[in-house]
């Protein structure tokens, strides 16, 4: 976050947030970095919007980052942000009725990712699981006319909530129809910085895609 948006922006930016939680991640950010901007966040569960508003206040960040209790696809048209930044559920599954249903990111693991996209924003920070149809993923940002101008890989290890037996057995479908891609030890999780198509960047698309399906 710190890399890919909030050293970039300028004092004019806005960005909103897809699922603020306990807002750690932002306020940890923002007190490393000299962002001048302002980020509205979004969050559904009443008990994780109001520890974030306790802590941006124990922070004095208020006038940087306000976090809302409301459905972040309605909050956000209220906002004319030009960033957006997400960490979307994505564990796939046929339905929610797994043992975390705020993660889940739909059948393939990738449908609220792909929502996001049809939001509009200039610049789309998001999480990406290799496990979760990173292809179509990206096939889609660009299909909505973005592309990947920035990202960054960490290699890590099935945890608690993908490894559930529905989940793991969704994972493995996906693999067989080459939609996920992981090794028996660890998946890749990239960070993606993706931008609307003709502001000059380089695109990265190619290469992400290439490091997403290594496994």
């Amino acid at each position: 976050m710190e890399r890919l948006v909030l050293n970039r922006c300028t004092s004019s930016d806005l960005v909103i947030e897809f699922g603020s939680g306990d807002g750690s991640p932002v306020i940890h950010s923002l007190l490393r970095t000299p962002f001048q901007g302002k980020i509205h966040g979004y969050e559904l569960t009443d008990t994780a919007c109001k520890l974030a508003q306790a802590r941006i206040a124990q922070y004095e960040l208020s006038d940087k980052y306000i976090v809302r209790n409301q459905c972040f696809f309605e909050g956000w048209q209220q906002s004319g942000a030009n960033y957006l930044i997400a960490n979307p559920p994505y564990l796939p599954a046929p339905d929610n009725d797994i043992y975390m249903p705020s993660l889940h990111g739909g059948v393939d693991g990738a449908a609220i990712t792909k929502r996001l996209f049809t939001v509009g924003c200039d610049r789309v920070l998001s999480l990406i699981s290799a496990y979760s149809n990173p292809v179509e993923t990206i096939e889609y940002a660009i299909a909505c006319g973005y592309q990947v101008i920035d990202f960054t890989i960490a290699p890590l290890e099935f945890g608690y909530y993908s490894s559930e037996s529905k989940v793991r057995e969704t994972i493995s479908a996906l693999k067989s129809a080459r939609k996920a891609f992981y090794s028996p030890n660890i998946y890749l999780l990239a960070g993606v910085l993706f931008e609307k198509q003709g502001r000059g960047s380089q695109d990265l698309s190619a290469e992400l895609r290439q490091v997403m399906t290594a496994f």
